[in-house]
């Protein structure tokens, strides 16, 4: 029989300032601890498999494994249980008693030397995870037997003056770890570890595909045997409950899964009522290694363009969760996806809570953002109706994508664009608008404003329309903004029905509104005298065929632009104005009774400037700076009109 000894050792290498910094500063949640004990009773787990896999000497069945939590709650502690690999004494020694040394590092690089071809993911790499223990303990106890021994060995530790080793007749092969929770305080609630429901969750949230079970015993109620069902009888009974999946859906064949088994992974994993209405799921490997399940929702999360929305990917280091959403996986312009990604190869940092920033995690998001605009390309191109519906969701945040960073992004973005158009009365993209342009066509036109139906309406249409030309109909705020980035599609640039010159003249029609402006110089210089600061110019137009009026811009900002600009916050102080040209038709009535109006009384033409101008603005959807001016000039007109038809 072997003597029973109890040693009293300091902790090797490090002190207990160097303890402390670990459980108070390396994880920002106490309730890590957890992952990190479950992580590493995963790994003791893995190595043994593996040698069973490797040395026939060693028989093991993978159906046995398991991982056990236990609670105490009159004695306010908590155990974890594995019947993982054990450690010898030396082990015990070397991996607990030397902080930031991992046995499962060790095992790794032992694999990697080897140049084994069975694959084992060990995430445990930096030997600190036990020692989250400590946040949450006053004492913790390991008991562990290797599976070279036939006895085992006693850990203890307060984390203030070292540990305690001795024999321990432990029967079985594995680790027990007994945690001692600490005691409550105003700012700390350590009972909430005692609870089912908590370790459930955490558990679920952490740990759910960890690939083997992990048990808990669990009370539950049930009706009694011969119960009554008008008066029951309930009785309290336990039972062991696997709390976690093991299998990840995105680790099992994507031909054994179902649009059901995507749809309810997704709406329980994600809280969504509606089902997605696109689902990515890749796997990669190679030299970088990983697998992605992505979702597209069907509808815009309620604060999706608000500040609150945080974008990202859910992450995991082989099944084990590290980050709920990881920002820097997603662009912005597709920051509408959901899902997570899975990898062995990401570097993490020491308490696994964050990513290092390298070029493995700059190559995953490289891949994604490709994975995820080919799979809009193929939606646009197979299931029209659906990408409708994607884009009216989402289709603002693509406009945002190709307008931001300096228009950088536009060439990934700028194909995936929808726009209604004249002349088909539905959705089109630019390159289908392109391809029926006609032959004698320079520009892309397009008109922006408020409404569809509004536009449709626009004074500014008619000569283009005339010619047979196609205009987008852009009413998003952002849409000017973004086309200004974009400049041109496939060679042809864009240009607005308001801007300053449509190039649709003939030499003849040039030639008659050259003649036009001249004989009426003084006219126009008087109304545009009459406006003063409100417009650039006044012209004859070159746009209009029925109607008499309307307003075009010359310069960068257009009159939407200047819209959009002054509705921002604080814009009041330094209001943007755009270059506005008032444009008369010179072949319509309105023309010919200001000539006559000029002639008699070249002074009463400015209350006339000012009627025309104010029509301009309503036809553009903007409000008029005097409504009770405007609305006395009307009157003064009717009365006017009346008195000469006396």
């Amino acid at each position: 029989m072997k003597v029973r000894y109890m040693e009293k050792q300091q902790f090797q290498a490090e002190s207990k300032r160097l303890l402390d910094l670990m459980i108070h500063s390396i994880y920002t949640h106490k309730e890590i601890f957890l992952r990190e004990l479950i992580s590493n009773a995963s790994d003791a787990i893995d190595r043994l498999y593996y040698l069973a896999l490797t040395d026939e000497n060693v028989h093991y069945n993978r159906n046995e494994f398991k991982i056990e939590l236990e609670v105490d709650k009159p004695q306010r502690v908590l155990k974890l249980r594995d019947n993982g690999i054990g450690m010898t004494r030396e082990e015990l020694e070397h991996n607990l008693g030397t902080i930031a040394h991992s046995g499962s590092l060790l095992f790794k690089n032992e694999q990697d030397k080897e140049k084994s071809g069975d694959e084992i993911d060990v995430i445990g790499q930096f030997g600190v995870g036990f020692y989250s223990a400590f946040m949450v303990s006053k004492k913790v106890t390991v008991l562990t037997r290797s599976f070279k021994e036939e006895t085992g060995y006693k850990w203890e530790s307060d984390g203030a003056d070292g540990y305690t080793i001795e024999e321990y007749p432990k029967e079985t092969v594995g680790t027990e770890l007994i945690l001692s929770l600490k005691d409550n305080t105003d700012e700390e609630n350590y009972d909430e570890f005692l609870q089912t429901y908590r370790l459930r969750e955490l558990v679920k949230k952490y740990s759910d595909y960890i690939r083997y079970p992990i048990q808990m015993e669990v009370e539950k109620t049930r009706l009694k045997e011969g119960s009554d069902e008008k008066n029951p009888e309930y009785e309290t009974y336990t039972e062991v409950e696997t709390l976690n999946s093991m299998v990840p859906i995105w680790k099992r064949p994507k031909n054994d899964i179902t649009a059901e088994d995507y749809n309810h992974f997704y709406q329980e994993k994600f809280m969504d009522f509606k089902e997605p209405l696109s689902v990515i799921h890749t796997n990669v490997e190679g030299a970088l290694t990983y697998t992605a399940l992505l979702f597209i929702p069907s509808e815009t999360p309620y604060n999706f363009y608000t500040r609150d929305y945080e974008k990202g990917l859910q992450l995991y280091s082989s099944g084990v969760f590290i980050m709920d959403k990881c920002p820097d996986l997603l662009p912005e312009y597709f920051r509408f996806v959901r899902g997570l990604v899975d990898s062995q190869d990401l570097s993490l940092n020491i308490s696994r809570e964050m990513l290092q920033h390298d070029r493995q995690l700059k190559a995953i998001a490289k891949n994604l953002e490709k994975k995820i605009k080919s799979e809009l390309v193929k939606m646009l191109k197979d299931d029209r109706e659906k990408y409708e519906t994607f884009f009216k969701h989402f289709g603002l945040q693509l406009k945002y994508g190709v307008y931001g960073n300096y228009g950088a992004d536009k060439d990934k973005l700028q194909d995936l664009l929808l726009y209604y158009s004249s002349s088909e009365k539905k959705m089109v993209t630019l390159e289908e608008y392109v391809s029926r342009m006609k032959e004698d066509q320079k520009y892309i036109y397009y008109a922006a404003g408020e409404s569809i139906v509004k536009l449709d309406q626009m004074p500014q249409n008619e000569r283009v329309q005339e010619k047979g030309y196609e205009i987008l109909y852009m009413t998003d705020d952002v849409d000017e903004f973004a086309i200004q980035m974009m400049h041109d599609f496939d060679g042809k640039e864009f240009k607005s029905v308001n801007s300053g010159s449509l190039e649709l003249e003939s030499e003849d029609e040039k030639k008659e509104i050259e003649e036009k402006t001249a004989e009426n110089k003084d006219l126009l210089d008087a109304l545009k005298e009459a406006l003063k600061d409100q417009v650039k110019d006044v012209r004859v137009s070159a746009r209009l065929k029925s109607h008499p009026v309307c307003l075009s811009s010359d310069g960068g900002i257009s009159m939407e632009m200047e819209r959009v600009l002054n509705a921002y916050p604080g814009a009041e102080k330094d209001m943007i104005k755009a270059d506005k040209v008032l444009e008369l038709n010179g072949e319509h009535p309105v023309f010919a009774a200001l000539q006559k109006v000029y002639e008699k009384d070249p002074a009463s033409v400015a209350d006339y400037a000012g009627l025309l101008y104010d029509q301009a603005l309503l036809i553009e959807g903007f409000s008029i700076d005097d409504p009770v001016a405007f609305s006395n000039r009307i009157c003064d007109l009717m009365v006017q009109a009346n008195a000469k038809a006396e």
